[in-house]
């Protein structure tokens, strides 16, 4: 597909088309909570991180627990100068680097196998999809200290603290994308930890039938983006 020129607008529409031929993982971890991020979420997660804050076009990009590559490799369609992603995985680094390969992006990434415990150095914008926790409580809050200890931006996606059927029904009724008040606790330790949460986003996001645990062939939540800057 090849990089796209950087100072052309990409449309929203075709980065959801260039996202949804990214390939899932083709054997998802359920202890490990490897859900793949949808379409629409990482389109509007990255469109907004690329656009609305300016934190994507020509910047260093860091994914933790990147999965198959997809938020990354959008980062690349939009423009980061480099992007490198981090999984635990070995066979979800391997799609990964295939995935790049498919899609033109081979030079601008960079993929690593290990615990994000590993990561030094610092980047412009971490993006992440982290464990919710469901499985292992807490799991999200590694992702956000080290995301906190390596980047200046951070846009990371967590459970929504309470079921909202109106909320949800809201964001299925077009409304797509709605601000709320962040979590006392991502709160609290986000300002423990050295930054300032900008703001937060609810969107609606359906689970599909992965899991043999899983009861029904899909299940709608409501999840929240976080936008968060390093105090200066």
């Amino acid at each position: 597909m090849g990089k796209p020129a950087q100072k052309r607008l990409i449309r929203k529409l075709d980065l959801e088309i260039f996202l949804s031929n990214i390939p899932a993982h083709p054997s998802p971890n359920a202890s490990l909570e490897q859900y793949t991020t949808s379409e629409a979420v990482a389109a509007t997660m990255l469109y907004m991180a690329a656009y609305t804050y300016g934190d994507i076009i020509g910047k260093r990009v860091l994914d933790l627990g990147c999965g198959t590559g997809r938020l990354s490799l959008a980062s690349a369609f939009l423009g980061a100068e480099s992007v490198v992603g981090i999984d635990i995985n070995k066979t979800a680094i391997k799609v990964a680097h295939e995935n790049s390969v498919q899609t033109g992006f081979r030079v601008q990434t960079q993929w690593i196998q290990g615990d994000i415990a590993a990561v030094t150095g610092k980047f412009d914008t971490v993006v992440q999809n982290p464990p919710f926790g469901v499985q292992k409580r807490s799991a999200d809050r590694r992702f956000l200290e080290k995301a906190l200890e390596v980047g200046n931006a951070v846009y990371s996606l967590h459970n929504h603290p309470y079921t909202d059927k109106q909320l949800l029904s809201r964001l299925k009724s077009g409304a797509g994308l709605l601000q709320v008040e962040p979590s006392p606790f991502i709160l609290r330790f986000v300002n423990e930890h050295g930054g300032r949460v900008d703001a937060a986003y609810a969107l609606p996001l359906v689970i599909p039938h992965m899991f043999n645990f899983h009861t029904k062939t899909k299940r709608e939540i409501v999840i929240d983006l976080y936008v968060i800057r390093r105090k200066e």
